[in-house]
């Protein structure tokens, strides 16, 4: 059952890359594909440029090793994973309606299925028996709870300022929104597994360890998605502020850093 529910994952996840390389390179060569403000159209092509040149051939590569068996490799595949369930979810609900509606849909709903028959087949004990035991756990999950507690509380902030101000913020006029979608998708997909992953990092749990290089394997990528998509805004005129690219660089360094930690540490084969 474990093995057909592997498989299945393995066989959604071909899809997805496949899709991904297309809804990409769409993006970047379809003349007038997006119909957002030049502010998000400019980041969508920032983004896309990243999901092609890393996140596709690291998503691919991972899949292909995941397959003969590599440890290393399924825990980075299901951290792709999760980069594509959130980045498409910016795309499905936040673009305006063009020609990949449909392709978005697509990703961020075979995303769900893959991760959820992934996750059924893992051994959480098995995997936390692989990583030595000098593995920096404590510095990798107060990282995460800083992060965690950096993003929750600005989040939080931006709502409570309109509870109190009644003005809508900036971040929401900017980009021509009817809601905070990002608040939306931070505080639902990455601030709640962030904080549980770090948690039961912090006391040596099995699932920390899986949660813990999912967690920040998708957040170092996504973070380079997302600097690209600022400097793409900038190159654009759309914007003259770069000071978020020093919050972007800290998470994505700090991420990098966390997955190799994590990652490194693994024993090549069973003690």
């Amino acid at each position: 059952m474990q093995q057909s529910g592997l498989k299945t994952a393995h066989a959604l996840s071909g899809v997805i890359v496949a899709l991904m390389l297309a809804a990409s390179a769409g993006g970047l060569l379809i003349d007038g594909l997006y119909r957002d403000n030049l502010l998000v159209t400019s980041g969508w092509l920032g983004n896309d440029l990243v999901t092609l040149a890393l996140a596709v051939p690291l998503m691919a590569a991972a899949l292909l090793f995941a397959k003969r068996g590599s440890m290393r490799a399924q825990l980075v595949w299901l951290g792709m994973l999760a980069y594509v369930l959130y980045n498409y979810a910016f795309y499905l609900f936040a673009a305006a309606f063009n020609a990949f509606f449909l392709v978005y849909t697509v990703l961020f709903t075979l995303s769900i299925f893959a991760l959820i028959f992934s996750l059924k087949t893992i051994d959480g004990k098995a995997i936390a028996g692989r990583f030595r035991p000098r593995t920096p756990v404590k510095w990798v999950a107060g990282y995460m709870l800083l992060v965690v507690l950096l993003l929750g509380g600005f989040h939080i902030a931006l709502s409570l300022s309109y509870l109190f101000t009644g003005q809508v913020p900036e971040i929401i006029v900017a980009v021509e929104h009817p809601t905070n979608i990002i608040s939306a998708l931070d505080l639902s997909m990455v601030v709640p597994p962030g904080m549980l992953g770090a948690i039961w990092l912090w006391r040596s749990q099995p699932w920390g360890y899986v949660l813990g290089v999912i967690w920040n394997v998708k957040g170092a990528v996504y973070m380079v998605a997302l600097s690209a998509a600022t400097l793409s805004a900038y190159r654009a005129g759309a914007t003259d502020d770069l000071t978020q690219l020093v919050l972007w660089g800290f998470i994505c360094v700090g991420s990098l850093i966390s997955s190799i930690l994590l990652l490194g540490n693994i024993k090549s084969s069973p003690e």
